[in-house]
């Protein structure tokens, strides 16, 4: 009976070892797969709990974006480095044509905030968490409620395929913040992240072609005149220096060529809103 009791022992104690190796094997795959770490430097618990911070940091719940894209919005303010116009009766127009994109985008479950920046360089940019800025430069810069709408499309687009948390999450292991964002001490310092992010860097070829996409799809549900989102980018490359909100990875001119090609076989004949100039001129008429 002991021998029995002996062997069973045994072998619950080698399948307790492999199954701890297997985890061990399974979140050390985690690790490795998003950042290089030294074994001279940390023990295999910390390079363990490291992958695992780290995973949780790129797949936040749709709630932890938002709580964290409204204090990165509020530093932003806070600390000067965007000054909000605001005129109510412009605000308002923006913010109706945003609502009307976010809610036919590929992720209307979220709340959206739309707001504007008084700066006369045209830009526009967004941050995690529904969270979409454009300039009053870029409102003068347009000339139609489409092209407007076109660019607004491209930002929801950014948040619709979370790149501002990816971002984050590279960023985040560059700087050696691993841990999950509900721990106070990394929270502070995924806020400043997520600041310099929104404001400074630019987001990567894919992306950009990505939210291009995204945005021109989410005009055409709406309504809105696809060509508007190509004849603003169009007038912009044509200008010289594109501006900032243009200036990344794809070069501007090939922005352009592939939705002037998107235009052409995947338009929806249907929608032709907003290529009124008068209209649109009348609307941001407390810019002008």
């Amino acid at each position: 009976m002991s021998n029995i009791l002996n062997f069973r022992l045994i072998s619950e104690n080698k399948l307790y070892r492999r199954a701890v190796l297997g985890m061990m094997a399974l979140l050390m795959s985690v690790g490795v797969g998003v950042a290089t770490a030294q074994p001279s430097e940390a023990g295999w618990l910390d390079l363990i709990f490291s992958g695992v911070r780290v995973y949780q940091l790129s797949n936040m719940s749709d709630s932890q974006e938002v709580s964290l894209g409204k204090d990165i919005n509020a530093q932003l303010v806070r600390s000067g480095q965007i000054k909000l116009y605001k005129d109510a009766a412009l605000n308002t127009y923006v913010n109706d044509i945003g609502q009307a994109l976010a809610g036919a985008s590929d992720r209307p479950n979220i709340p959206y905030t739309f707001q504007i920046v008084e700066d006369d360089a045209v830009n526009a940019f967004a941050t995690m968490g529904g969270y979409v800025y454009v300039t009053t430069g870029l409102i003068e810069a347009a000339d139609t409620e489409a092209e407007l709408a076109g660019v607004i499309g491209h930002e929801i687009g950014h948040i619709g395929e979370r790149h501002a948390v990816q971002q984050m999450r590279q960023a985040a292991i560059a700087q050696g913040v691993t841990g999950a964002i509900d721990v106070g001490q990394n929270r502070e310092r995924l806020i400043n992240i997520g600041t310099q992010l929104a404001w400074q860097l630019p987001n990567s070829r894919q992306a950009e072609y990505e939210a291009d996409a995204a945005g021109f799809e989410t005009m055409g549900r709406v309504g809105y005149d696809q060509e508007g989102m190509v004849n603003f980018m169009q007038k912009l490359v044509r200008r010289g220096s594109p501006p900032e909100f243009l200036s990344t990875h794809p070069d501007a001119r090939n922005r352009v060529t592939s939705l002037q090609e998107r235009l052409e076989t995947e338009a929806t004949p249907s929608a032709t809103y907003g290529m009124n100039s008068s209209a649109y001129s009348s609307n941001i008429a407390p810019l002008r």
